[in-house]
């Protein structure tokens, strides 16, 4: 039970809190929908990889595994994958610019001083460009807000990867715009 009264109690995560205040919901849906599918060098799954490890790192049980679960349909992994983010890329092959960028991203959710020029050169170095650096940190700094809104209203969350399949999927190819909407 979220801590306010929300319209749709069955609606998980932030999805239950753009039924709560949609007239902010276009706003947070057009920044996921601008970062996470929008134009860029990087793939979505790739940056739906840097939100699933900011918000596992918040400990974002919705987030984390939403976003994951839509990394996976976009790299066409089994969503058993999902548990390879919480224990560092093990076994989701993931590019040396990717891991440069996810540490980076780390460092933001700790804290945006937490990054140094070295670890901005370690990202240059393995070929991030300078909009994959920006990205990967204003990603990294929106999914710590994200993660606050979900868990700091205390909206509830399924515990199983296989519950987020579907949500995954439509986050990965229909998009975040409207998502609200649609039917969990």
């Amino acid at each position: 039970m979220a801590h306010i009264t929300l319209p749709d109690e069955s609606l998980p995560g932030i999805v239950g809190l753009f039924n709560f205040r949609p007239e902010t919901t276009g706003a947070l849906q057009l920044i996921a929908e601008t970062l996470l599918r929008g134009e860029s060098s990087l793939t979505s799954g790739e940056r739906e990889l840097i939100a699933a490890h900011v918000s596992y790192l918040n400990n974002c049980h919705f987030c984390h595994t939403s976003h994951a679960s839509a990394a996976m349909a976009h790299l066409e992994c089994d969503l058993s994958l999902i548990d390879d983010i919480k224990q560092g890329f093990n076994q989701i092959e993931i590019s040396p610019k990717l891991r440069a960028l996810l540490n980076i991203a780390g460092k933001v959710q700790k804290s945006g001083k937490e990054v140094k020029e070295s670890d901005i050169e370690a990202a240059r170095e393995q070929g991030a460009t300078d909009r994959e650096i920006h990205d990967a940190v204003l990603i990294a700094a929106t999914f710590c807000m994200f993660n606050r809104y979900v868990d700091g209203l205390g909206t509830w969350a399924p515990q199983e990867n296989e519950a987020y399949r579907e949500m995954g999927q439509r986050m990965a190819f229909t998009g975040y715009v409207r998502y609200a909407e649609a039917d969990l």
